[in-house]
């Protein structure tokens, strides 16, 4: 029920997920009525995969988090982590208010042990072609250096689990690439990574190379994170929207995009957020997808397929079993 256009998107992306994974039941979480009234819409009903699960409460993008927690608990967001909890579900994925999400999540499934804070991560697009992950993008605006030690941690195991890549690079956003650069928490979890054996780190990393392939995970505080993500998607918007113009407006431009098309099609997805949709709240016990409030319905299902592709993978246990490792190590 949640973002900017509830079930007007969730519900058929939800259904385009149906028809592309054949092994996939949903739960609909919300407004009884008005989902099947949007179902009907496109000619489908509930079934077996698809059931519907009715709420009386929704969390309104404005509600405080803890308001929500507390007041809350018969809304669609509550019910749906309850579903995760009780082992009804895999996962959940809303689109709703972040901050209830990351509340919610954080008292109804608990995070896993060793980690003080879930963070927000979603994977960017680099020069080689390979995901670039951020986190974290906005839970947690202040962090100390065992807070983006953490993130360190399970974001490489995301990498590890998504992408296949064995020894995935993990660097420290920075104001700079000299270790003497960053303030004293950046410069503290620059320390606990190095004499780690279990993480492949590579220092620090500025903000223009976030996009050039030279790291896998990019680690910094939910302050930094989340401004840096809003940036590059703005700009992106803004290399799409000049690119259109550039077009419309040149006969010669025109000609040769016509030549071009299928490579400019291509190229608009690539730089399109929508394509990297779906924020994964790490270090919970169970899996939490976090979609774009103002997320279209192809941006949508790639949450959809993030919370599919963790479950497949079983990101947490692995996630667990490092933090375990690592702690073992540093108890030595």
């Amino acid at each position: 029920m949640g973002g900017d256009h509830g079930p007007h998107v969730t519900v058929p992306a939800a259904l385009q997920a149906l028809s592309v994974y054949s092994d996939l039941h949903l739960i609909l979480v919300g407004d009884r009525p008005e989902i099947l009234s949007v179902l009907r819409q496109h000619h489908a009903s509930e079934s077996v995969r698809l059931q519907i699960l009715h709420a009386d409460q929704v969390v309104q993008m404005g509600d405080k988090p803890l308001h929500a927690l507390r007041r809350l608990k018969q809304s669609s967001m509550r019910l749906a982590l309850d579903l995760v909890a009780n082992g009804q579900a895999n996962a959940c994925v809303s689109a709703g208010n972040t901050g209830a999400l990351m509340t919610m999540a954080k008292v109804v499934l608990k995070t896993l042990p060793g980690v003080d804070r879930p963070a927000l991560v979603s994977a960017l697009p680099s020069m080689h072609g390979q995901p670039v992950y951020l986190l974290d993008l906005g839970a947690n605006a202040c962090c100390d250096s065992e807070a983006l030690f953490q993130f360190a941690v399970m974001g490489a195991v995301l990498a590890e689990q998504v992408t296949g890549n064995p020894n995935p690079r993990v660097a420290l956003l920075n104001i700079g690439t000299e270790e003497i650069k960053g303030n004293d928490q950046v410069q503290q979890a620059a320390r606990l990574l190095q004499s780690t054996p279990h993480i492949n780190y590579i220092g620090f990393v500025e903000g223009d190379r976030i996009f050039t392939g030279d790291a896998d995970v990019i680690v910094c505080d939910g302050f930094v994170g989340n401004v840096t993500l809003k940036t590059t998607e703005g700009i992106a918007r803004l290399l799409m929207h000049q690119i259109a113009q550039s077009v419309k407006q040149n006969l010669m431009a025109r000609c040769l995009s016509w030549l071009l098309k299928g490579r400019l099609k291509k190229l608009f997805l690539q730089m399109n957020p929508d394509h990297y949709n779906g924020a994964s709240l790490l270090g919970l016990r169970h899996i939490v997808v976090k979609s774009h409030g103002n997320a279209d319905e192809m941006a949508y299902l790639r949450a959809i397929e993030e919370a599919i592709t963790e479950v497949q993978r079983q990101v947490p246990g692995k996630i667990k079993a490092r933090l375990e490792s690592v702690l073992l190590e540093k108890s030595c």
